[in-house]
């Protein structure tokens, strides 16, 4: 019966953990914005004579 008992708070405490941890991640999630990534700034792209800021594979053809 004592072996039960003390089963029995492990468990309890075992949940109690889990409950607690999923608790602190939804509240971690909702507090860094859902999973939304911010914008980044607007940036003109730099020239150095002819040469582009971004790769020439990337850039669009005219």
């Amino acid at each position: 019966m004592a072996m039960s008992v003390a089963m029995a708070v492990v468990l309890i405490l075992l949940g109690l953990v889990s409950v607690a941890a999923i608790v602190g991640t939804v509240v971690l999630v909702i507090k860094d914005g859902r999973g939304q990534i911010p914008l980044e700034p607007p940036v003109r792209p730099w020239t150095a004579g002819n040469l582009p800021s971004r790769p020439y594979s990337t850039l669009r053809r005219i």
